[in-house]
């Protein structure tokens, strides 16, 4: 049940909603989880949300006018602005609180090819949880 959660978790952190999910898996490494499982759950829940925001942005006109909608005009327009200026290779800081999430919607905006949005994002995310598996259990 727990990688359930650490899935799920990681998920909905990855979309436009303000969630973490670094403390829940540092909290289930101190519990004796195998990291590399962790770390695996992890990655795969947080492309996916990634991959949601990809979707959002690609479908951005048919639902930017909705109130439900989370992300205002001058918001997607900063976005789009930063990720035109560093193109795909802006997806390597999807990772980054604050500015990854947009960053992954504004790649949809802009028509970035999923499988090399994936390969990113993948790296990117991957990586994150690696490094902070490792330094939890003090190996960094």
């Amino acid at each position: 049940m727990p990688y359930l959660g650490l899935f799920t978790v990681a998920l909905l952190a990855a979309t436009l909603l303000p969630l973490q999910s670094e403390a829940l898996l540092v909290g289930l490494l101190a519990l004796g989880h195998p990291a590399w499982a962790l770390v695996a759950v992890a990655s795969v829940g947080n492309v996916i949300g990634s991959t949601i925001n990809w979707w959002l942005g690609r479908e951005l006109q048919r639902f930017a006018g909705r109130r439900w909608f989370p992300i205002g005009p001058d918001a997607l327009a900063r976005a789009q602005r930063a990720y035109a200026r560093h193109g795909r290779w802006s997806l390597l800081l999807s990772w980054m609180p604050i500015i990854g999430d947009p960053l992954t919607l504004a790649a949809g905006a802009m028509r970035e090819p999923l499988p090399r949005f994936l390969v990113l994002v993948t790296i990117a995310k991957t990586l994150r949880y690696i490094v902070l598996a490792l330094a939890t259990l003090h190996v960094l």
